[in-house]
């Protein structure tokens, strides 16, 4: 282990930062209208999760069109959302987790089981609206997908790595809890014999 990365009871606070951290950048990519933009102007095309926007070249006011009435608009909003409530409660249950005194190990390594099944249903989410999209809605001049849509994923990476972190986290139990007791290290008499 790193000396303090997960090692030491003071650093405990590390994972549910990070998980923190996922929070913000979900709520990033949920509310952000950047999930496929034009790549260069005019600036034509404009979606979020939950709606495509178009103008014209030379108009000022865009044209929405929402993706709810769409089986794919909603299923790629409900497995993200869904995934994004179930990492609010895996938050919350790591700080519970990491303020009592004594962690129980097992609570923590259901944390990591849950985070996998948030990032599943995540990446179901990020895939299904990109290909759903490109098929069904018709775009206009060059398009890519951009900051929110990146912001979902990068939730997902950090999601990813909080599951095998908070899995993981019991193989160091003692570590973590302080209860290794220090090594001596002595030398024979032969080797010095300037002890005598």
């Amino acid at each position: 282990m790193v000396v303090c990365g997960l090692a030491c009871w003071r650093c405990r606070w590390l994972l549910p930062l990070l998980l923190g951290l996922a929070i913000i950048m979900g709520i990033i990519a949920l509310a952000g209208r950047g999930w496929l933009e034009s790549e260069s102007e005019p600036y034509v095309q404009q979606a979020s999760l939950w709606e495509s926007c178009t103008r014209g070249e030379e108009a000022l006011n865009w044209n929405c069109e929402s993706l709810m009435d769409y089986g794919w608009g909603r299923a790629a909003a409900a497995t993200y959302l869904v995934g994004f409530v179930i990492l609010v409660i895996c938050f919350a249950l790591a700080v519970i987790a990491f303020s009592i005194e004594i962690l129980r190990f097992n609570f923590v390594r259901g944390i990591g089981g849950l985070l996998f099944v948030v990032a599943a249903f995540q990446i179901i989410g990020l895939v299904i609206y990109p290909v759903k999209f490109t098929e069904e809605i018709p775009l206009t001049g060059d398009n890519m997908f951009s900051w929110a849509y990146g912001f979902g994923w990068a939730s997902t990476v950090v999601v990813i790595g909080c599951a095998f972190f908070f899995c993981c986290l019991p193989n160091w139990e003692d570590e973590v809890l302080g209860n290794i007791k220090p090594t001596y290290y002595y030398s024979s008499p032969e080797r010095a014999p300037y002890l005598n």
